[in-house]
Formats: C-alpha cells, sequence, structure tokens
C-alpha cells in the first residue's frame, strides 16, 4: 500500500535531511496530513503547509539548500496547480501592460514600514555586494558603487533608472556623482516616498510601464525589475533600451536568472510573493540582446544575494515586535519562509544574480575594467 509518509521520508534521506531530526536542517512535523500535501502540491505545498503551522525548521535556509542540491525539486511529479500555471505563460501575456501592475499591488505597495523595517538604511530591495565587509548598509553601498562605475557616471550624464525602488540608488547616484536621473516605477507607494526623499535632488519620478519611454539618456540602469518582464517582453525591453540609449550609452542590467530557460516562477513565489514574474536565463535574456547591443561584461553576485537575504531575515525578525500589531502569523511565517527559502536556493547555485554591462553595437568599448 502507497505510504506519504514513508516516501518523503525516503526523498529527504537523499537530502540528508531526518523528519524530527536533530540537525538544524532538519523539520520537525506538526500535522501528519503535510506528507500528501507535498505530493500533492510540490514546492505550492511545502511553502503553505509551513504557513499554516504544518512544520517546523530552525534552520530552513539549510533545508532548502539540501533539497535542492539533491534534486528533489525534481523528484515529485507536478499537479494541477503547476500545469495551469504553464498553460497560463503559453496562453496569456501574463506581464502585459493590464496584467503588469498587479506586483505592484500585491507586493511592492504593502506597507513601506514592513520593507524599511529590514533592507537597510539604502533602502534597496536588491542584491548587496558584501566586497571586503559584513554590514548590510556598506554592502549595500558598495554595491550602488559598483554599478555607478560599471556605468562610468558622469556630471553632465542623464541617467534612466528602469525600476527604481524607493529611489535609493538615483539618489546615490546624484549626491556622489552630480548626474541628473529619471526613475519609472509602476508602484505608487514608492514613487510617492521617492519623491519625498529625493526632494531638491535633480531627480524626477515618473509613474509610467517602460514600454512608455521615448526619451535618450546617456546612461541606462535596471536593478531588480527585469525579474517582472516576462519573456514574452524581453524583446521589447530590449528594444526601449536600444532607442532610448544613446550611440555612445552604456546600460547596465541587474537581475535574477534561472539556470535553465523557463517560462514559469515557482508557483508558491508566484502566489504569495512575485505575481506574473519570471527569472530569465541567459540563453533568453541574450536572445533578446542579440543584433541590439554589444554585452561587455557579465558578473554573477549570486553568493552576495544569499548574505543579503540571510541580513534581511535577521533585520526582519528583530523588527517583528514593532511589526505584528499590523500583520498576522501566517503572514510572519509566509515572510520568513521567502526570505530564508530564496537565500537556500542561492546558496545551492539554483539560482544567480547577473550585472550585465551593454553597449550599442559599434560604439567604443568601455574604459571600465570589471574584474
Amino acid at each position: 500500500m502507497f505510504d506519504p509518509k514513508n516516501t518523503i521520508k525516503q526523498l529527504f534521506d537523499r537530502a540528508g535531511v531526518r523528519v524530527n531530526g536533530s540537525n538544524p536542517w532538519d523539520i520537525q512535523i506538526n500535522d501528519n496530513r503535510f506528507y500528501g500535501r507535498i505530493l500533492r502540491d510540490k514546492s505550492l505545498g511545502l511553502g503553505e503547509s509551513y504557513m499554516d503551522g504544518w512544520w517546523e525548521c530552525d534552520r530552513i535556509d539549510q533545508f532548502i539548500q539540501r533539497i535542492l542540491n539533491a534534486g528533489l525539486d525534481k523528484s515529485v511529479k507536478s499537479r494541477l496547480y503547476h500545469i495551469l500555471v504553464l498553460v497560463a505563460t503559453i496562453l496569456f501575456n501574463r506581464q502585459s501592460k493590464y496584467r503588469s501592475h498587479k506586483v505592484a499591488k500585491y507586493h511592492y505597495n504593502l506597507d513601506n514600514n514592513l520593507f524599511f523595517a529590514f533592507l537597510g538604511s539604502y533602502k534597496q530591495y536588491s542584491c548587496a555586494f558584501f566586497n571586503g565587509v559584513d554590514d548590510l548598509d556598506e554592502a549595500q553601498h558598495c554595491k550602488m558603487e559598483l554599478i555607478c562605475r560599471k556605468l562610468e557616471l558622469k556630471a553632465a550624464d542623464k541617467v534612466l533608472d528602469i525600476g527604481s525602488g524607493w529611489g535609493g540608488l538615483a539618489k546615490f547616484m546624484t549626491k556622489h556623482y552630480g548626474c541628473s536621473v529619471t526613475g519609472i516605477n509602476i508602484s505608487e507607494e514608492q514613487i510617492c516616498f521617492a519623491k519625498n526623499d529625493c526632494h531638491g535632488l535633480p531627480v524626477n519620478f515618473v509613474r509610467s510601464d517602460y514600454r512608455d519611454i521615448n526619451e535618450t539618456y546617456d546612461k541606462i540602469v535596471s536593478v531588480g525589475m527585469f525579474e517582472h518582464v516576462g519573456h514574452k517582453n524581453y524583446l521589447k525591453f530590449m528594444d526601449v533600451v536600444h532607442r532610448c540609449l544613446k550611440p555612445q550609452g552604456i546600460f547596465l542590467l541587474h537581475t535574477i536568472g534561472n539556470n535553465k530557460s523557463r517560462t514559469y516562477l515557482d508557483p508558491w513565489v508566484e502566489k504569495y510573493i512575485f505575481p506574473n514574474s519570471l527569472l530569465p536565463s541567459l540563453r533568453q535574456i541574450s536572445k533578446a540582446v542579440e543584433g541590439r547591443f554589444v554585452i561587455e561584461d557579465l558578473h554573477n553576485l549570486g553568493p552576495h544575494y544569499d548574505k543579503t537575504l540571510m541580513a534581511w531575515h535577521r533585520n526582519f525578525m528583530s523588527a517583528w515586535k514593532n511589526l505584528k500589531a499590523n500583520y498576522t502569523e501566517r503572514f510572519k511565517r509566509m515572510w520568513e519562509y521567502y526570505l530564508l527559502s530564496s537565500a537556500g536556493a542561492f546558496r545551492a547555485r539554483s539560482i544567480q544574480l547577473w550585472q550585465i554591462v551593454m553597449t550599442h553595437v559599434g560604439s567604443s568599448q568601455p574604459k571600465c575594467r570589471y574584474g
């Protein structure tokens, strides 16, 4: 007779994970319905069952790292939800102008106090660069300085920031390099804060979809936004950047990436964190770039995102006492799982973080050396 409990235990054994074991990466089961739910709903069921309190783990990041390194995410056959997501990506443009606002509504327009409780003083919701430093704020400063150096920013530059977030990078570029910046975003909460925070600086924040940009710029940067573009729109995105970047300009793309080309996101992340999002592969990016840009440099910062997420998690847990009046315990567990499972995925090298520097075909090679 088929036994879901025994099946899951055997799978976990392959990853060195014991049910109710004593290692920090072992999981403790609170509800025996967990086993059938994992077999039925795969990664979606794993995340939801944690949110529901069906299991605990001292180090979710290490648990996820072991699961991914052992390839267990491929061992359980996909079920109906996964099939429906895949079909939707084939039939529909899930990142169309109309649909693109969903991620802003359900994620980026959450209370700013939630994000500011864990992101650090620079309010950077993207991978930091722990270049000889351990402090999150110092690492975010290093990341922004790295971006500016790769863009070869000058005071006379007119810069476009596609995504722009809460305006931290734009503020950094104007204060440290004297350039002018236009930041575009579709999140009303982020734009409202950015405008106030950058008051008096040569920065203009506009609520706009990237497809509506028409002006030209000396430099263009996009940090943590390409994950929301979608495979049906990669060519359009690169066409917009190509049209808006001046002939001798430089474009820097900072994006989380997948090792394989896919047309769908992890079902749990898609449902609870980043709806209608997708992690591109290098193949998908290079196909969209072909004939438009020369790739000058490709820099993998993936291990730095592991450190960034662990720092965010520590900050979030420290701040929870001030946040819990506005959020449920289930939300707390969802956010914990999001941050720690993401850290585990980067540590397992299942996903990457790339900074890609590009120029127009025929333009001069940038002087900056990236090594």
